[in-house]
């Protein structure tokens, strides 16, 4: 289960910037997860309740954005928006495609106090 050190890591990260910034609880964290992340939202919130405990994270609030996933398409030089790996580009039919995002997991937002 990667979903258990991905909440290990954006909490310590979140620490580690409220720290700096001089704050002592972090009370909402937003995670942007690209729909070719592998990564289950309800799988990660479960994670972060239970790796947050004792943490300046206790209790924080997790909200999700999702990321749709594009790719350049070297058949036709377009970026097209895909909804699931494999598939061809929806503009010419083409399979010559690189991922140029939705594959990532990051925080974008923390809410301090």
């Amino acid at each position: 289960m990667h979903e258990m050190s991905l909440a290990m890591a954006a909490i310590d990260l979140a620490a580690e910037q409220a720290s700096l910034r001089g704050f002592n609880k972090v009370t909402a964290l937003w995670l942007e997860v690209g729909s070719f992340s592998c990564v289950d939202p309800d799988t990660i919130a479960f994670c972060f309740e239970a790796a947050a405990k004792g943490t300046v994270a206790q209790g924080a609030q997790l909200y999700f954005q999702h990321k749709a996933a594009e790719a350049w398409c070297y058949d036709c030089n377009n970026t097209v928006t895909l909804t699931e790996r494999g598939q061809a580009c929806p503009e010419c039919g083409g399979y010559k495609l690189r991922v140029a995002q939705g594959n990532s997991l990051r925080i974008t937002d923390i809410e301090v106090s």
